[in-house]
């Protein structure tokens, strides 16, 4: 089987703890084994499966986790690879109340 590895780069410490406590492996939520590897270096954190693993399911975790630390009013998740993910600030228009 080949290793397929997915990513998620921040500016900002993301706890990959959220990851081990909430990926769910066979319908059970922690239950990693060795067919997940979540590592953390510098500002990302890599996950590495030998199993099928969802890039969208990614994805919704890292949402949760931003709106459980209140940031997600202020940050977005955009694929900027194929495997992997960037947390970016949304944009913000000040035309808009300069025109008013």
């Amino acid at each position: 089987s080949s290793d397929l590895s997915s990513g998620i780069n921040a500016e900002w410490p993301l706890r990959p703890g959220f990851l081990n406590e909430r990926v769910k492996v066979a319908g059970k939520t922690g239950n990693l084994g060795s067919n997940v590897i979540i590592t953390k270096e510098n500002n990302s954190v890599a996950l590495t499966t030998d199993i099928p693993f969802s890039k969208r399911y990614l994805k919704y975790l890292t949402k949760k986790y931003l709106k459980r630390q209140n940031l997600r009013d202020w940050l977005r998740v955009v694929a900027n690879s194929k495997n992997s993910f960037e947390l970016r600030y949304f944009q913000v228009d000040n035309q808009e109340e300069d025109e008013e």
